[in-house]
């Protein structure tokens, strides 16, 4: 068989080295209607506090799990003007899990700093990570904002160094994450605030102190960062297909595997949800980075009369369910 010359690559190298923290977002946007209408804005505020606020090296790999091609071409477009390093389009929906499993098998860092894509970054959020990560004995996760629930499960590993005793360790229970925090990720994950507030009321926050470095016990799987072969390890052999879920099984996986899960004591990070409020919009001018997106903030939205029925919320709720399940498998 013919061929045309040698390749040119041939005993040719690469200069290229990957630097010790890979930055990882996932991102699904199907469409830009109902639940998804703001999210192509929350995707692009959360890529700029990202560039914005990341003063220490690393490399951006973005796995894309079925977003429409508007979300697509952006991101295509952000590789080609450099700001993605590694871009992965997967042609539908492999579920969460699915991802995680392809993404942390990827990477070419040590380090993993993974996030959900309504992720807001704050200066010195990877900074704080590190160095809990790298001060704290046996750390397998670290999140940059603590949230109450977080410390409800997936603590043996923690019981097991306050039991030994370990060295400079030191474990006290007390009211330490603000109410506002609380609120905020209420809000930002669809729950009531106040009953949210009201449920948690007496919950004491674990912190966890080593030399004059705190940190909050429990870590969130929406955003941490964490050591590659933790996570890879920690991560299920089967494919489930189930689009959502198995991710307090990962928390509890990390535990059982002897790491300790951690959360900063300052909020460096925090979950924005699927549309950005009018309190946030503060916070983003205040960065400056409302010129990467094209949200600016909106007046308040009245709460449509429907809402005002008894029961109503979780009719609709389950109906647009059903209805998106419907759409997907088209």
């Amino acid at each position: 068989m013919a061929r045309l010359g040698v390749n040119p690559a041939r005993g040719k190298y690469s200069e290229y080295r990957p630097v010790r923290v890979t930055v990882v977002m996932l991102t699904y946007i199907p469409h830009l209607e109902g639940y998804f209408r703001d999210r192509f804005e929350v995707l692009k505020l959360s890529l700029a506090s990202l560039h914005r606020n990341t003063s220490l090296p690393y490399d951006l790999f973005i796995f894309d799990n079925g977003s429409c091609p508007q979300v697509v071409d952006y991101l295509n477009q952000l590789q080609h003007n450099g700001d993605i390093q590694y871009l992965l389009l997967s042609a539908k929906n492999i579920g969460k899990i699915g991802a995680l499993k392809v993404i942390f098998n990827a990477i070419p860092g040590e380090l993993a700093a993974y996030s959900d894509d309504d992720i807001l970054f704050y200066p010195g959020w990877l900074e704080a990570h590190l160095d809990i990560l790298e001060k704290f004995p046996q750390v397998g996760m670290v999140s940059g904002v603590p949230v109450r629930n977080a410390s409800k499960h997936a603590m043996q590993t923690l019981d097991r160094f306050r039991n030994e005793g370990t060295h400079g360790l030191t474990v006290v229970s007390e009211r330490r994450i603000p109410d506002d925090w609380e609120w905020d990720w209420a809000v930002s994950t669809g729950r009531d605030p106040g009953q949210h507030l009201e449920s948690t009321k007496n919950e004491l926050d674990t912190v966890v102190k080593i030399d004059d470095l705190e940190a909050i016990a429990g870590a969130n799987h929406f955003q941490f960062v964490a050591p590659k072969d933790v996570i890879v390890e920690a991560l299920p052999n089967n494919w489930s297909g189930k689009l959502m879920g198995h991710m307090v099984e990962l928390d509890e996986a990390v535990d059982n595997l002897g790491y300790l899960r951690l959360s900063t004591v300052q909020r460096v990070t925090r979950h924005i949800g699927n549309t950005i409020s009018e309190e946030l919009v503060n916070e983003v001018k205040a960065m400056d980075l409302t010129a990467a997106t094209s949200f600016h903030g909106s007046a308040r939205k009245q709460r449509h009369w429907l809402l005002a029925i008894p029961g109503m919320r979780r009719i609709i709720k389950a109906l647009y369910d059903r209805l998106f399940n419907i759409l997907h498998h088209i």
